[in-house]
């Protein structure tokens, strides 16, 4: 391994901001490793001025990363890129990326949909990028401020096949620095079960203008109907998926806090002007299109999505 490591995160929101927290409380200060946060506007200076406050529960701890910019030709390049912006803006970001990769380069999408890996390929067809998807439940509380108000905050990461020396490297970063992570050489079965999570409950939340509480209590019948399109669609594509995941993801919305709801609803009540519609919804539609397959109760939700976001 280099001498120094530098890792990178880029968008430092509910996912970049709680992992990214970790690793920088771990390692600024020490000679080995590099933590470089890439953020915008207010909260940005926030973490330049005061440093990133994390809140998780009870606690909470202020680190200062080794150097915070939104400035990408600034940081050279990177052994470790992590990204954590929206799906929208991942093309764009990947524009801006391009000085800071090399031949032996990783990059980590921890996006909320299943193409993130996909779409970066197709800008940088050579690059070493690895598939990885986060459970947390985390956001931007004001600027310079991040709280994780789930009970639950594990990253997974890999690829499908054999991992390299480089990428169980960064897994003992992450896990030294007290995250809850793990590495698969079947990585797509952990993308697709997060997802058959996520697509829903975004789908839903923002569908019915409520929190997962609400909906779950008013609209079991469709949100069941959610899990088996999106769990039918990956089977279609042949991802291996446990047999039990239909109950797994109900409990696991189940055992949400009532009042919690996804990142993509918060979008719509803030009246955005994108939102991951097309990543978490949009997707199905057009997958299932293409492989004829129904998806009577995403297309319906993505039509009423559709025109919320144009009103």
């Amino acid at each position: 391994m280099p001498n120094k490591t530098r890792i990178v995160i880029v968008g430092i929101g509910g996912v970049g901001g709680y992992f990214g927290g970790l690793l920088s409380k771990k390692y600024t200060g020490e000679n080995d490793v590099e933590v470089v946060f890439v953020a915008r506007g207010e909260h940005l200076k926030e973490i330049q001025n005061k440093g990133l406050t994390v809140i998780k529960g009870n606690e909470s701890f202020v680190t200062k990363p080794y150097f915070a910019t939104d400035d990408y030709s600034k940081i050279g390049v990177a052994d470790y890129i992590i990204i954590c912006t929206k799906s929208y803006d991942l093309k764009q970001t990947i524009e801006k990326l391009k000085p800071l990769i090399n031949h032996s380069t990783i990059l980590l999408p921890l996006l909320n949909g299943v193409s993130a890996s996909d779409e970066i390929l197709e800008i940088l067809p050579h690059a070493n990028v690895l598939k990885g998807c986060a459970f947390i439940v985390s956001k931007i509380k004001s600027p310079g401020i991040i709280e994780n108000s789930g009970n639950i905050q594990k990253l997974s990461f890999g690829m499908d096949g054999p991992l390299s020396e480089a990428v169980l490297y960064l897994k003992d970063l992450m896990f030294d620095a007290g995250i809850d992570v793990t590495v698969s050489d079947k990585i797509s079965t952990a993308i697709w079960e997060k997802f058959i999570f996520i697509s829903p409950t975004a789908t839903a939340t923002s569908y019915f203008d409520s929190t997962i509480g609400k909906v779950l209590e008013e609209n079991l019948e469709t949100v069941l109907k959610l899990i088996e399109e999106v769990k039918n669609l990956a089977l279609t594509k042949g991802v291996t998926i446990s047999d039990d995941i239909s109950g797994k993801t109900l409990n696991t919305m189940k055992s949400m806090p009532y009042e919690v709801t996804s990142s993509m609803h918060r979008d719509y009540l803030n009246q955005k002007p994108q939102t991951e519609v097309e990543s978490l919804t949009g997707y199905i539609v057009r997958e299932a299109e293409k492989l004829g397959i129904a998806a009577p109760a995403y297309q319906k939700m993505y039509e009423g999505l559709l025109k919320k976001g144009s009103l």
